[in-house]
């Protein structure tokens, strides 16, 4: 498939052609509450690399945010999860 590539500090899913597929993605969608690209993913990447940070969040609370970083699978198309969700603002 792609090449390994990792990018520091962001999800590099959102520019991946594999991302509406994607085990990893969908794992880290489900981690952040929100609605998946695809129910039922058919995907399993290869060495996917999931950045774990925990955050204070005003108020005092914690969270959690989740990032793939790199992975062996990375296909890049730029702005492929802009068109999968036109007018959506893309996750960071």
């Amino acid at each position: 498939m792609g090449t390994w590539v990792g990018l520091g500090g962001m999800c590099i899913c959102v520019d991946c052609h594999w991302v509406d597929r994607c085990k990893a993605y969908h794992a880290v969608e489900h981690q952040h509450g929100v609605t998946h690209l695809c129910r039922v993913p058919s995907l399993e990447p290869l060495q996917p690399q999931i950045h774990v940070q925990v955050r204070e969040l005003p108020g005092g609370g914690v969270g959690v945010e989740w990032d793939v970083r790199a992975c062996s699978d990375f296909q890049a198309d730029a702005g492929r999860w802009r068109r999968l969700r036109p007018g959506e603002a893309v996750p960071r």
